[in-house]
């Protein structure tokens, strides 16, 4: 089992969306170390989903059910995305302020390269968010 974290502006695709449609594809991705993240990702892994830019905040928890294919938005071969479903909603969301004040995040992916949109975790930053999400 993997971990991971996405993000998304929730103006464009929200927790909410994404528990109202059950499932979706994971696209937009065109940033190649994302991409080759997405194309990492194996059915059955953990996925956080992250409100980027308003809210800052992990607001739930998601699966990966079906394994990296070409994007259906772009013709271009360079981009795949992954379909996700809904798991759970943090009982209170994580904000960024929160995971940069915690000592046991301190070499998260979300500090240290902020701008990357699909990023991996390792098992005990995903269980320290999950932790402080479900206190």
């Amino acid at each position: 089992m993997n971990y991971w974290l996405v993000k998304s502006e929730p103006f464009k695709y929200s927790w909410q969306k994404f528990n109202e449609d059950g499932r979706t594809f994971w696209d937009g991705v065109r940033n190649f170390q994302a991409r080759n993240n997405l194309k990492s990702m194996k059915e059955g892994d953990l996925v956080l989903f992250y409100h980027s830019n308003e809210g800052k905040e992990v607001v739930g928890v998601a699966k990966v059910v079906r394994e990296s294919y070409q994007d259906p938005t772009t013709e271009d071969q360079n981009w795949v995305v992954v379909d996700l479903s809904p798991v759970e909603t943090l009982k209170k969301t994580v904000t960024l302020e929160q995971i940069k004040k915690d000592e046991r995040l301190q070499n998260i992916g979300l500090i240290k390269q902020g701008r990357l949109s699909v990023m991996a975790l390792k098992p005990e930053e995903f269980d320290r968010i999950l932790e402080l999400g479900n206190a």
